[in-house]
């Protein structure tokens, strides 16, 4: 919201102050540099602390733009009044203001808490208490967990009506009890899917929550071959592939010369990965490991990994190791947003041990993903678990805005030099 409110004040100031491209120029720094300092993000409830995190970095975005804009100023000899210090400091002080304020209003408004029943079974019971365990700082819902056995017409009868109700595709509920449900519904009381509400509130779908038989009725997986969208997005691949295989090829080629120069040859490696429907195919990547890293066979990237050389530490914080995989996206074995693709070796494991893993196959697996995006570089079992609830989340509501949404948040991980780097001491889900 805050994101669309700025773009919203910077064009009816346009059409007041007039739009040149040095006033386009500074909308689009506004708008890129608040994005990287995570102003448009709600990472974390807004408490006092955030509060002041969130001035200062809009205080710094202030300043950087109007540095940039007097310093653009001064080299190129501009002389547009509209990006003048007399005139562009009120004006950048009153979107500050604005801006700040505005999003202050909202996040507050959003930490209304909201109070929710899930109805589970006795196996869902596990899971969802420790999946929410883990997203206790993050929600900003008060969650209750009934069991299906547990849940009696008494304890229905006496939940208010504000309360909101999502129910497992498993549970078992008797007939009265899903009487009381239907009149609480025609009282106002929100009643859902419990994959829907796990959508909404987590933003995935772990895996234990649904049957096969939801999977096969279930809308959404529109991203499937024949269909608008995955031509649509075909075409977006090829397009930006290209322009980014070109922008880039001066990063791999120095790159590559840092890679031969500090440890040797070779610069590049290729490695099998599985592809649509299961189908195998090989990416090529820039090497960040030692020679014969896997002489003792397939393993785990780990935190503080000693395989890792000087040079392959940055390239994976950085992600450009993962550049050369552009070739794979235009040959159409990629896609720029799906999946990561896994090695065959370790999905064998997966597939026996976490359920519907074979599903993240139905589309082509990418470079960066929704669950890269969302998800810390995971180098387990229960990060593979973790990943796959977020790629089902992908599957099912996969669309172009979505795509657009990963990419920008793919390049902020890159500004931010988050990049691929294991998670030290996982909580597990077992």
């Amino acid at each position: 919201m805050g994101f669309i409110y700025n773009i919203y004040f910077f064009q009816v100031s346009s059409r007041w102050a007039g739009l040149t491209g040095s006033i386009t120029a500074a909308i689009f720094t506004w708008l890129s540099l608040s994005y990287l300092m995570g102003r448009y993000s709600a990472d974390t409830r807004f408490r006092q602390t955030s509060l002041f995190k969130f001035l200062r970095s809009s205080l710094l975005v202030g300043g950087l733009l109007l540095s940039t804009t007097v310093l653009t100023t001064w080299i190129f000899n501009q002389d547009d009044l509209r990006i003048d210090r007399g005139f562009l400091i009120p004006v950048i002080a009153t979107t500050v203001i604005a801006s700040t304020g505005y999003q202050i209003v909202l996040r507050r408004r959003q930490e209304r808490v909201q109070k929710w029943v899930l109805i589970v079974s006795q196996e869902e019971m596990r899971i969802l208490e420790q999946e929410l365990n883990l997203e206790k700082s993050l929600l900003n819902v008060e969650v209750q967990l009934l069991s299906d056995r547990a849940t009696t017409n008494d304890v229905l009868m006496t939940l208010p009506d504000s309360y909101g109700v999502a129910i497992s595709d498993s549970a078992k509920l008797q007939d009265e009890a899903i009487e009381i449900l239907l009149s609480k519904r025609s009282r106002g009381c929100n009643i859902q899917d419990l994959v829907n509400w796990t959508e909404l509130h987590l933003q995935r779908v772990p895996p234990e929550i649904f049957s096969p038989r939801w999977l096969v009725n279930a809308e959404g997986f529109r991203l499937q071959p024949s269909r608008t969208t995955w031509r649509l997005k075909r075409i977006g691949d090829l397009a930006i592939g290209i322009l980014l295989l070109l922008a880039t090829s001066p990063i791999v080629l120095a790159s590559a010369i840092a890679i031969r120069l500090c440890d040797g040859d070779p610069v590049f490696y290729k490695q099998v990965r599985t592809g649509l429907y299961g189908q195998t195919f090989r990416i090529l990547k820039l090497r960040t490991m030692q020679v014969n890293s896997e002489s003792s066979g397939p393993q785990w990237a780990c935190s503080n990994d000693q395989r890792i050389t000087a040079v392959g530490h940055w390239l994976r914080k950085l992600r450009i190791d993962e550049l050369p995989q552009l070739i794979s996206v235009l040959s159409g074995e990629m896609s720029l947003i799906g999946p990561r693709p896994e090695r065959p070796e370790i999905e064998q494991g997966l597939e026996e041990t976490i359920p519907h893993y074979r599903i993240r196959h139905w589309i082509r697996p990418g470079l960066s993903g929704w669950a890269q995006v969302c998800y810390r570089y995971g180098a387990s079992m229960s990060d593979s678990r973790s990943k796959l609830s977020y790629d089902l989340y992908y599957l099912r509501n996969a669309s172009v805005l979505l795509d657009i949404l990963i990419l920008l948040k793919t390049i902020r991980l890159i500004a931010r030099a988050e990049g691929s780097t294991p998670r030290p001491n996982t909580p597990q889900i077992s």
